[in-house]
């Protein structure tokens, strides 16, 4: 046996990767699984996005290797896009970075910035990508408090007279994962002035703005944010082109080229096909939008009904996918209340803990199970 890298010994398997690997063996025995646990979008792109795929693999040399920094006109397209929806001016040639997905741009700007040993700071909850990449990379993950108490928003006054010598990487994500919380302009404003005064790379995974929020906002928005910040950003929820694998990552000149030394020697371009695709989405007219939220809408008060047969509470102006729910005062932890559902009901939801430590007490639906699946978990708490 060969054995593995000691930075193996860092992580874990990816939550939803095991649990969804038990899920899937009790629908192998006939369970009937509900599965409200993971955020993969049901619902399929536009047409107009489909047959722009379609057409573009048929046009010449679509099938070659594609450049790393992607087409202009896919760049054009984002700058456009965030001109339009955030009100933030891009440089498409020297601002924007085409990415297989949001998700390796994590990698990406981790090895891009990190040595071993440096910090970064981490939100808790949140994404546990962050974490795990982190220690891949020999960084040291600290983690920084969010509560329903302070709005699950970083409290700066406390960061700041915390020792921040070795921090280098702070991670955000707002409209933030699980929580569906909101940042305003203000919030974004302290959050830029605290990474000038630290000299911290601070990053927004904004993924979520369209999803259910009439108020989109990017941090790049704020003054002088490019000098210290990079947002990423993907298609995967707004256009329901998770499997796509198409992302990207808005920033200064100098930080984006210190990430395509990392992407040139990892990866390639993406599919052309893929990329043509990606402009017809970004150029959707609002009527998407709002048949999109609307399906999502009609889904969220079903799981709020679903949320009340529970006993759980939640905040009905959280934005996003997913739906954040507070479990009963007496209730057993989050992962063993999420179990007994599972074995009880054949209904999977995600406990919070997944998230962090301060995910105890805590589970999360996802939306993205149709209305019959959502009406039928109901009816399981009526027999």
């Amino acid at each position: 046996m060969i054995e593995t890298a000691e930075r193996l010994n860092t992580v874990q398997e990816y939550y939803f990767s095991k649990k969804l690997r038990e899920v899937r063996g009790l629908m192998a025995k006939g369970r009937p699984i509900i599965n409200m646990g993971i955020g993969s979008p049901d619902l399929a792109p536009s047409q107009v996005v489909l047959e722009s795929i379609q057409q573009a693999v048929l046009e010449n040399g679509a099938h070659q290797y594609q450049s790393y920094q992607g087409l202009p006109e896919l760049r054009n397209a984002i700058a456009a896009f965030y001109k339009n929806k955030f009100g933030v001016l891009a440089d498409a040639e020297n601002e924007i970075l085409p990415l297989m997905g949001s998700k390796e741009g994590i990698m990406h700007i981790s090895l891009a910035f990190l040595n071993e040993g440096d910090e970064v700071l981490i939100p808790n909850p949140g994404y546990p990508t962050y974490t795990s990449v982190t220690k891949l990379v020999g960084g040291v993950p600290k983690y920084y408090d969010l509560t329903a108490a302070n709005e699950w928003f970083p409290n700066i006054k406390i960061l700041e007279a915390e020792d921040l010598s070795k921090v280098k990487l702070m991670w955000v994500s707002y409209p933030h994962m699980p929580t569906g919380a909101l940042a305003t302009s203000k919030q974004f404003q302290n959050l830029v002035a605290f990474a000038k005064r630290n000299k911290i790379l601070l990053v927004n995974d904004n993924p979520y703005s369209f999803v259910l929020n009439d108020a989109p906002l990017s941090i790049l928005k704020i003054d002088g944010a490019k000098e210290v910040c990079l947002e990423l950003n993907s298609l995967s929820k707004t256009f329901n082109m998770a499997g796509w694998r198409v992302g990207f990552v808005l920033g200064s000149a100098d930080h984006l080229n210190a990430i395509l030394k990392v992407k040139s020697n990892m990866d390639s371009g993406m599919f052309y096909g893929i990329q043509k695709g990606a402009i017809t989405a970004l150029e959707s007219t609002d009527d998407w939008y709002e048949e999109l939220n609307e399906t999502y809408r009609r889904r969220r008060d079903l799981i709020f009904e679903l949320a009340n047969k529970l006993n759980c509470s939640y905040d009905e102006k959280a934005v996003g996918m997913f739906v954040w729910a507070k479990l009963p005062f007496d209730s057993a932890s989050s992962e063993e209340f999420i179990d007994s559902i599972l074995y009880d009901k054949d209904i999977f939801i995600t406990p919070g803990t997944i998230f962090g430590s301060n995910g105890e007490g805590y589970i999360r639906f996802s939306l993205c199970v149709t209305e019959e699946k959502i009406k039928e978990a109901i009816k399981r708490f009526e027999q």
